[in-house]
């Protein structure tokens, strides 16, 4: 039996020209991809969140090295406003925390000792922001105890 000759045009060949169109589709979607520009930070508390327990930490830390709580703050001095990122200001006390941001900072930080009920010392750690430039600042607060524990986030007026 003869065989019948293939016919012209693509013939074997279309799989490798799908597969050629497939790859150069996803190279061309993945370079555009990495050619957009990132989209712009949208205002969180993310920031606020990371660093009271950041901070609260550091508070614990230099407690067990040197026996005693290190205040701080409040830093910067003024709230910052409108979400707007401002430089950390150099500040002995929370440079002894070893608490220094590099990225600038959307909230003012503060290291406060307080008696608990029970008569106990209790350290808060405290940022003040105000996203929405009213004048009302959101508060995020992590208390730490005398056995170095500590709470859960809490904040007052999220979002302000």
């Amino acid at each position: 039996m003869a065989k019948t000759p293939a016919p012209s045009g693509m013939g074997r060949k279309w799989p490798f020209a799908v597969v050629g169109l497939v790859l150069a589709t996803g190279a061309a979607f993945v370079f555009a991809y990495r050619l957009s520009p990132a989209p712009a930070e949208s205002l969180t508390d993310r920031e606020a969140r990371l660093n009271v327990l950041a901070l609260c930490d550091a508070v614990q830390a230099y407690r067990d090295e040197h026996g005693n709580y290190q205040l701080a703050g409040p830093t910067p001095r003024e709230v910052p406003r409108g979400g707007r990122a401002v430089p950390f200001p150099e500040d002995e006390a929370f440079h002894r925390l070893g608490f220094e941001p590099q990225d600038g900072v959307r909230f003012q930080y503060e290291v406060v000792l307080q008696e608990s009920p029970v008569g106990e010392p209790e350290v808060s750690c405290l940022a003040r922001g105000d996203f929405d430039a009213d004048g009302l600042n959101s508060v995020y607060r992590v208390r730490l105890d005398s056995n170095g524990m500590t709470t859960p986030i809490e904040v007052e007026r999220e979002g302000e």
